[in-house]
């Protein structure tokens, strides 16, 4: 068998880096922000968390959140013609 080659964060060189005045600060507001079902969201990895992290050809997506998991949520985006399932930390969403 042909060994798999890169993981879940290859070839996000660019689109994982963060401002110089912004890295190496968890802002708290962002991470304990509530959501109701219904919101409309922005996709955006935060590098600082991994915990919580969606596949990133969604950075940029926009999504609504159809319920709370835990201390995640559940955001339904579209790909294509099909509707997508993510489940994603507070952390990495910005409101619409």
């Amino acid at each position: 068998m042909v060994q798999r080659i890169g993981g879940a964060r290859r070839k996000t060189r660019y689109k994982l880096k963060k401002p110089a005045r912004y890295k190496g600060k968890l802002r708290l507001r962002r991470y304990l922000e509530e959501y109701k079902p219904g919101d409309k969201v922005i996709l955006k990895i935060d590098p600082i968390l991994q915990k919580g992290v969606f596949h990133p050809g969604f950075i940029g997506k926009t999504g609504v959140i159809s319920k709370k998991i835990g201390s995640c949520y559940e955001v339904i985006t579209r790909d294509a013609r099909k509707e997508k399932k993510l489940i994603v930390h507070p952390m990495h969403m910005k409101r619409c």
